[in-house]
């Protein structure tokens, strides 16, 4: 086995033993399921470009190539349709190996001799030995020995080439191999998983492949709405205009809200009255609500009719039209009387009355519902759809199960996010950012350094260097409090609504928060002074300066718990205005102010660092 790493710029000599130049790259076809290496790129002399058949002129490859026949017998040859440059088409590029459904970057390929003059593609190397190999074949033998001297290994990873596919080419007319699956043939979600992971500039390249369709589907999974976004934006309108017709109506909808007005607006005119009318009627209602997210797709009929009935307009719909879970039925005045399964639908005979087997009892929601308020009682009850009426009980559209639960995941992330949690995001290894997931979990341990940073400078700087240590142990009660008063604030922000007439005041919660700090400073008082009268024959009422850092720690525990309310009210607020807050932020502010506290209180103090 050999690769492509160890063949690029290896020299290049004719029969007679004339150097002709040296090898730039190599040309496959791309046809077969492990292709065969049909031309050679040449660098020749002065840099002068040129290929050539490597079936009729390329004898040996080691080291070396040596061609069959003298250089004045070359002929020329050009890149065919179906033929790709693996160095400049796939070397360090990103690929989608669909059987792992992911995106990586190619660092080298493998190819393998299977004759003395016959060159075959296996895959692609997209793990770390390819990185090192690439530097030097010397360099990657070194680092592998090194890593058995510590009991380890530097495994290859290589992605067959039955399973890649290339994204910068038209797939249209580049057919990888007969037997792989392709990325239009991959479901929805992987392949909205796939775009999300790309480069933003192949995006666009990607979804040029797919049909309508399955464009429409692919978007509909992406959980980036910027991106979506982005990715319509740069799409001609024509075509972004006929896949949003493709797309379910509460999908379209949301998507159509990211966009700016001018070019939605372009886009709903070049689309059908049916799917416009639907889409701007969901355009309607207030984000966050049952309306913005409810198809206007079900199949209402007559509660007089028969089972009959509801079989044939089922089998009237539109393959695309959104999927079935209940057939609703109305009354005279066209109000929604009950839902039929459609398992009581194949259960029943054809000639059953739909009033007779209907579920009248119905869970509904109003357009104008908070979303999660929705999602909630379709889990509650088990729904697989909720109707949504006006305020006449007419059926305006239906909330999805898959509608819901996008609606749960989305809360659930935001809350996360609020409590400063680590996202989803990523294959769930750290992997090189291990400096950023030490900062996300141990972010007081940051701004003890820092804060500790700045007390040696001042101290140093008043000649009170001495004290310094005494201090520095006091400073990380002020920080965890701090961090503390933050969990207090968003555990209550997520547990209560304050539309909930059960939910305790603001005042309450203040009260609490006092009682809390109060509670705190007072521990950290009695620890200080305990550890005083255990180090000190002077006992508990002896002025000791040294101990001021835990006096102040004390200050600063109390006044992280009374900006609490302050701390609540910013969710809350931001909250109303659909703005999203890191609670990674909020710590890390809750932290300073906490820190600067510290400082000032420790300043003020007789024998501190004002001293």
């Amino acid at each position: 086995m050999i690769y492509l790493s160890q063949m690029l710029g290896n020299p290049v000599y004719d029969l007679d033993g004339e150097r002709i130049g040296r090898v730039n790259d190599l040309g496959i076809a791309t046809g077969e399921v492990f292709p065969r290496v049909t031309s050679l790129a040449v660098e020749g002399p002065g840099k002068t470009p040129f290929m050539i058949s490597w079936r009729k002129y390329v004898g040996s490859f080691d080291d070396e190539v040596r061609l069959k026949v003298v250089s004045t017998d070359i002929r020329f040859s050009y890149l065919q349709p179906n033929e790709v440059l693996i160095a400049r088409d796939l070397l360090n590029k990103q690929i989608v190996d669909t059987r792992g459904m992911r995106v990586v970057r190619v660092n080298d390929l493998k190819l393998s001799d299977t004759s003395s003059s016959q060159l075959r593609l296996l895959g692609a190397e997209v793990g770390v030995r390819g990185i090192l190999r690439s530097l030097s074949p010397a360099f990657e033998r070194a680092s592998l020995k090194i890593a058995r001297v510590f009991g380890k290994s530097i495994p290859e990873r290589i992605i067959a080439w039955n399973y890649m596919d290339l994204v910068e080419r038209d797939l249209s007319n580049v057919k990888l191999s007969v037997s792989h699956k392709t990325l239009d043939e991959l479901h929805p979600a992987d392949v909205a998983d796939i775009i999300e992971r790309l480069d933003p500039r192949l995006r666009g390249q990607v979804f040029a492949q797919l049909d309508d369709e399955q464009a429409a589907d692919a978007m509909a999974e992406l959980d980036d709405d910027q991106m979506a976004a982005e990715i319509v934006g740069d799409m001609e309108e024509a075509t972004a205009s006929r896949m949003l017709s493709e797309m379910d109506p509460d999908d379209a909808a949301e998507l159509v809200s990211e966009l700016d007005y001018d070019k939605a607006e372009k886009l709903l005119r070049l689309m059908g009255v049916q799917e416009q009318k639907a889409i701007r009627q969901l355009l309607g209602y207030r984000e966050d609500t049952a309306g913005r997210i409810m198809t206007s797709e079900f199949v209402l009929v007559d509660e007089t009719g028969t089972v009959d009935d509801a079989i044939t307009a089922l089998r009237g719909l539109d393959e695309n039209f959104e999927s079935v879970r209940y057939v609703y039925t109305k009354d005279e005045e066209g109000r929604l009387a009950g839902a039929v399964s459609l398992n009581d639908l194949i259960v029943h005979g054809g000639q059953t009355v739909l009033s007779d087997i209907a579920e009248s009892e119905l869970v509904v929601a109003s357009p104008d519902d908070d979303q999660e308020d929705v999602a909630k009682d379709i889990a509650k009850y088990n729904l697989l759809a909720m109707p949504v009426v006006d305020d006449a009980r007419k059926l305006l559209g239906i909330v999805t199960v898959d509608d819901a639960l996008d609606v749960m995941e989305e809360e659930h992330e935001e809350d996360l996010q609020i409590a400063g949690a680590a996202s989803r995001d990523g294959d769930g290894s750290r992997g090189g950012h291990d400096l950023v997931w030490l900062l996300r979990n141990e972010l007081w341990f940051a701004f003890w350094m820092l804060g500790l940073a700045a007390l040696a400078l001042v101290a140093g700087t008043n000649g009170a260097s001495d004290t310094t240590l005494l201090h520095a142990l006091a400073l990380p009660v002020a920080v965890i409090a701090a961090n503390d008063s933050i969990s207090y604030v968003t555990n209550f922000f997520l547990g209560y609504d304050p539309d909930d007439e059960d939910a305790p005041s603001l005042l309450g919660f203040t009260i609490k928060g006092l009682g809390l700090g109060l509670l705190f400073s007072a521990l950290v008082l009695l620890v200080a002074g305990g550890i005083k009268a255990a180090l000190f024959a002077s006992g508990l009422g002896a002025y000791d300066p040294s101990f001021h850092g835990f006096a102040s720690a004390a200050v600063s525990v109390m006044a992280s718990f009374l900006c609490a309310p302050a701390y609540l009210t910013i969710l809350r607020v931001r909250d109303a205005k659909n703005l999203e807050t890191s609670g990674l932020a909020l710590q890390a502010t809750a932290m300073a102010v906490a820190i600067v506290v510290y400082a000032v209180a420790l300043a003020c103090l007789p024998g501190g660092l004002g001293a």
